[in-house]
């Protein structure tokens, strides 16, 4: 019998302030989103020098080159949600000076040109699929801007998605599909991370308390365990959200490290997938410090692959793996580990 095979998926949410403008000010952070923009080219050396693929969820807002070219991809309708707190369009209205902030086509173009990254989508506005007031049609219109915008300035068809918030919608699944996304990443099976739109304290403190101790289910699954249904998109479930460096808690950041770790090798070892994901904007703090935790994460890697066979793979490329197995009418894409 084939033995079955390991990889490791990494899955970034790309978004800047377009995806926390409702949560805290851009005044006075600015010097965090500069921070982060020097990580994403130290981060894309990582993944180039470990041979490592990643997805990049990024958000369609941050493709524009400015105001003028935003406003021109946005798409005609927009949410109505009815806590306007939640549109990125409303917010942006009283953002207008703070724009050499907002817009990152430079590092996108960075992303593209990195051996193994995927640009994927992250929706064009970091749009929320379960408030309330939005709909279908909004929700189609927003994936349509974030096509277009990436086909027009880069060329690119994007085929991953992550939902923001990870306020994954079943019914908006068969919309994903017919506008053109071959997989999504999905949450994980504790119900602590079931409807994120409503976020009661014990489910954070669960979801905090399980990246320091065995608290929910096993974060690794099975390739063959991975959904597939016709005019769907593939789900790709995530097993751990990397959280950033804590300069006050040094032991927390030796456990959180130790627990991706020990899951990572639990995978190798049961020819499991598991699905590592978090923000860039995670290492505007403390940047040396969360990069170096990332690259034991990489380095314990690269040992588990000369032992297990283990392989990299982003979103798109796990998704063609599950293609293979089951077709999806969609074609192949190329990885890296062919070159290592």
């Amino acid at each position: 019998m084939k033995p079955k095979q390991a990889v490791l998926t990494l899955s970034l949410d790309f978004e800047l302030h377009w995806g926390r403008f409702d949560r805290s000010p851009l005044e006075g952070n600015e010097d965090y989103y500069l921070k982060t923009r020097g990580a994403i080219p130290a981060l894309l050396r990582l993944f180039s020098d470990y041979k490592v693929e990643a997805t990049w969820a990024t958000v369609g807002m941050l493709f524009g080159n400015g105001y003028r070219e935003w406003k021109h991809y946005s798409p005609r309708e927009k949410p109505a949600y009815l806590q306007p707190k939640y549109s990125a369009y409303e917010w942006a209205k009283s953002a207008k000076h703070l724009e050499p902030l907002l817009f990152a086509p430079d590092l996108i173009e960075k992303i593209i040109q990195t051996p193994g990254q995927e640009l994927g989508s992250h929706t064009f506005s970091h749009y929320y699929t379960l408030a309330a007031g939005q709909t279908g049609q909004h929700f189609r219109q927003d994936l349509q801007a974030a096509q277009r915008i990436a086909k027009e300035k880069f060329g690119l068809t994007l085929t991953s998605l992550v939902f923001p918030r990870n306020q994954l919608n079943p019914s908006y699944l068969k919309i994903c599909r017919e506008e053109g996304f071959l997989a999504v990443r999905s949450n994980p099976a504790d119900w602590y991370w079931r409807d994120t739109s409503r976020e009661w304290l014990i489910k954070r403190i669960l979801r905090t308390g399980d990246a320091l101790l065995p608290i929910g289910k096993k974060s690794s699954y099975a390739l063959s365990d991975i959904r597939h249904e016709q005019g769907l998109p593939i789900l790709l479930p995530a097993s751990r959200f990397l959280r950033p460096h804590q300069d006050h808690f040094p032991f927390i950041n030796r456990w959180k490290l130790e627990r991706v770790k020990n899951e990572l090798a639990a995978a190798a070892r049961e020819g499991s997938v598991y699905h590592l994901w978090w923000h860039p904007h995670n290492h505007g703090t403390n940047p040396e410090e969360s990069l170096e935790g990332l690259k034991h994460i990489l380095e314990h890697f690269q040992m588990l692959r000369r032992q297990y066979g283990m392989i990299s793979k982003n979103m798109r490329n796990l998704a063609e793996m599950v293609c293979a197995r089951s077709p999806c009418h969609q074609a192949p894409a190329r990885g890296l580990d062919h070159e290592i």
